[in-house]
């Protein structure tokens, strides 16, 4: 393959050091891995997090902006983009805004899908989940929780709620924390099943912030919490589904997409 070629893995950010290991980390490297002939460059779209991680460690993860001004600097004319994002959401759109803003400068700059997409891509999901916790028991149900976003894009939970419905994959809900369906919108279906025992897991690439504090912590507003109060049992799981080898395959399989075909 062309030295002039790169790919450029853009990832939210998390400043949860083990989490990125097994998530961000691992798909970096499954990648890299894949594709060795390409150069492979690193991008989080989180400015937050990353002025938090340069504050802490002095670890300085580029920008969107900044990864593609180093490629140029580099030499690379072709950019081949795959995203970690869970959705086309904002963060999506703010990073094509970001890279597109060098189109004069590259021969072209190509952008891999978000990990659900297409249908395909939630049916897929669908699977993968069911099979997360193969040995589900019969009082026992699986509760995943998404962050949700503003964007029309979030459509994509509730139709992977549809999906896990429609293909009888029973016991397993999802919610988000910012959008639609919130826990309140599964929380009448979780009361009139047989469900006593509740496994809560985030729908997210990576377990930090809202996995540990809105997911899993004791505090009363915690979606551990608020089940408990419910009288269920719950046990929380701060497995990103970044550390799924399903998830990791999705992604190259999204990235093989946009790649020349002898890559």
């Amino acid at each position: 393959m062309n030295h002039t070629s790169a790919i450029l893995v853009v990832s939210f950010g998390t400043s949860y050091p083990d989490t990125r290991k097994r998530t961000i980390q691992a798909i970096e490297e499954k990648i890299q891995k894949t594709f060795p002939h390409f150069p492979l460059y690193r991008a989080w779209t989180s400015h937050m997090i990353r002025q938090k991680l340069l504050h802490t460690t002095g670890e300085h993860i580029p920008s969107v902006t900044e990864a593609m001004e180093q490629m140029r600097q580099d030499g690379i004319s072709h950019v081949y983009i795959q995203p970690t994002h869970i959705l086309n959401g904002v963060e999506n759109d703010q990073m094509k805004e970001d890279a597109l803003m060098f189109a004069s400068v590259f021969s072209s700059i190509s952008f891999g899908a978000p990990l659900l997409t297409s249908q395909g891509d939630l049916e897929e999901m669908a699977v993968i989940l069911k099979h997360t916790f193969p040995t589900l028991a019969p009082h026992e149900a699986l509760v995943f929780m998404g962050h949700g976003s503003v964007h029309f894009s979030n459509a994509a939970y509730a139709a992977l709620n549809f999906i896990l419905e429609e293909k009888g994959f029973d016991g397993i809900y999802v919610g988000t924390v910012e959008a639609y369906p919130k826990l309140a919108h599964i929380l009448p279906r979780l009361k009139a099943s047989s469900t006593t025992h509740i496994h809560l897991f985030p729908l997210m690439v990576v377990a930090g912030d809202h996995a540990t504090n809105d997911m899993a912590s004791d505090d009363p507003d915690s979606w551990k919490s608020i089940l408990q109060t419910e009288g269920f049992d719950v046990t929380c799981h701060l497995t990103g589904l970044g550390e799924l080898f399903p998830v990791q395959n999705l992604f190259l399989a999204h990235l093989r997409e946009i790649l020349p075909e002898n890559a």
